[in-house]
């Protein structure tokens, strides 16, 4: 005797309205991570921004005289914070 599983047993209009149910729940779980990859994405801009920012004035520190940076006593106001923390 042929078992019948129970997706064949369903009447049509019932499998209908579960595979459009389930098609629903997905689109909206597709939507929430669109979302959640574009909040991801802004956030690596704002890092990727920053980041920018903060070797900019690194990369600027070769071409400034460093003996402008010194103050009376001959050191620079970074080294009086060296090995402090």
């Amino acid at each position: 005797m042929p078992r019948e599983d129970s997706e064949q047993q369903r009447d049509p209009a019932e499998a209908a309205v579960s595979l459009a149910t389930e098609a629903a729940l997905l689109e909206a779980r597709l939507a929430m991570l669109r979302e959640a990859i574009d909040a991801v994405d802004a956030r690596m801009e704002a890092v990727s921004q920053t980041l920018r920012r903060l070797r900019a004035p690194a990369s600027e520190r070769g071409r400034v005289d460093p003996a402008a940076r010194r103050d009376a006593s001959g050191s620079r106001p970074e080294d009086s914070t060296r090995g402090r923390r």
